[in-house]
């Protein structure tokens, strides 16, 4: 089907990738990513819920995720970890991918439909924005922590959908999800998508999706 829209994640597609904030995170902790890993999945096991999850659909605030991930941490490293600025450690390495923000401009000049599906975390809404012309670039944005789904759950692709749908219904009627292309660097995010039937790039590097990018628009 000819692709209309283009919808694209935020952080590790359009920012540096994600390691670099957490091996920043883990240089000013010295609590090294699989060991934070360790004490979520221990959470999620204890509780039902797996904490980063709750964070990213809004049902816990920042400070409620990192005030339960410092006490499993405690448990585990044996004393009192420093989370408190974990935002600013994590953000301060974070910088836009400059190339993927010009193709995505570009894609929204020619006329295509664009949309940011993003997991993210409510508090840090203000910071992630200032990033990117976020509103210059994309007619809409779905993210996690207001709606209260995160991918890949299929009841987030479907609002951004029926979002997109209802912002601007066009000359050629309802858009479909094989006429999106859906651009993310997580695997189980893409395959998601696929299996809705959306056409996909999935981001491993700059070069390799600006091109897959490229070819699927025919630019």
């Amino acid at each position: 089907m000819t692709i209309r829209a283009v919808i694209s994640d935020f952080g590790g597609v359009l920012t540096t990738p994600l390691m670099n904030s957490f091996a920043a995170v883990q240089d000013h902790t010295g609590i090294a990513p699989e060991v934070l890993g360790r004490a979520m999945q221990a959470v999620a096991e204890r509780e039902g819920k797996h904490p980063l999850f709750e964070l990213e659909k809004g049902n816990v605030t920042e400070a409620e995720f990192l005030s339960t991930l410092a006490a499993e941490l405690r448990d585990l490293l044996d004393h009192e970890p420093e989370l408190h600025r974990f935002r600013d450690v994590y953000f301060e390495a974070l910088d836009p991918n400059h190339e993927m923000v010009g193709l995505m401009r570009e894609v929204k000049g020619r006329g295509y439909r664009t949309a940011l599906l993003t997991n993210n975390v409510r508090e840090w809404e203000p910071l992630w924005r200032s990033m990117l012309p976020v509103d210059e670039i994309f007619e809409l944005v779905v993210d996690s922590a207001f709606v209260g789904m995160r991918k890949p759950e299929r009841g987030i692709y479907e609002l951004t959908l029926e979002r997109l749908r209802a912002h601007d219904p066009g000359e050629l009627g309802g858009l479909d999800f094989g006429e999106c292309l859906f651009v993310d660097d997580v695997d189980v995010n893409v395959e998601a998508a696929r299996e809705l039937g959306m056409q996909v790039v999935h981001f491993r590097e700059t070069e390799q999706a600006v091109a897959e990018v490229r070819a699927a628009l025919g630019l």
